[in-house]
């Protein structure tokens, strides 16, 4: 996130100011404040970003995987692996699901792209968050949009159940399923006949 927490995702001590992360981040570009992961970056600026943070970690960024990011980063909303490879394929020239599925299990690892669950679907991530994040998606049925956003508040409750059931997570993330404000504000404007 920009002008937020200094940590890359798996990274850092996740101390410091949580509730700078309550912020929300569009996917999509219908009247939203483009901020977030995959909405306010170029996708030019998330593989950019992707491939400097490779670098760093030692990690091969292949043509594949630069591709599939661009292929994700370049949409608004989210993108399952097969109309990943069907953007990526040319005629003569057809790419493979499976190793699209290989790229994206890289790159949700690596924090570049995050999986929305529900919908068997992928966005690009441009920013950063701090280390253990609970991540929020909040999916509006209407316009298909996806904002993330974290919650401290909820993370806090999620902390102390999850502490009294000795059980450890292997991801944090919640998906809300309802209507955006957008549309909401659309639906609730009377027709001007």
């Amino acid at each position: 996130m920009r002008g937020h927490a200094p940590h890359e995702h798996g990274q850092g001590d996740g101390s410091g100011d949580r509730d700078a992360h309550a912020q929300s981040h569009a996917h999509h570009p219908h009247g939203h404040d483009g901020a977030g992961c995959g909405g306010g970056h170029e996708a030019g600026d998330v593989v950019g970003r992707a491939e400097r943070l490779c670098q760093t970690r030692g990690l091969q960024f292949t043509r594949l995987r630069r591709d599939v990011l661009a292929a994700v980063a370049a949409e608004h909303r989210p993108l399952g692996a097969y109309d990943i490879a069907e953007r990526m394929s040319a005629p003569g020239r057809r790419v493979a699901a499976v190793s699209v599925y290989r790229a994206l299990d890289f790159l949700t690892e690596q924090g570049f792209v995050h999986r929305i669950s529900s919908r068997n679907a992928f966005v690009s991530c441009g920013h950063e968050h701090g280390a253990g994040a609970g991540l929020v998606f909040l999916i509006c049925r209407t316009c298909g949009g996806i904002d993330e956003m974290t919650a401290p508040a909820v993370e806090s409750a999620l902390d102390q159940t999850l502490a009294g059931t000795g059980f450890s997570p292997t991801s944090r993330i919640l998906e809300v399923e309802g209507e955006c404000g957008a549309c909401r504000g659309r639906n609730d404007v009377p027709d001007q006949a």
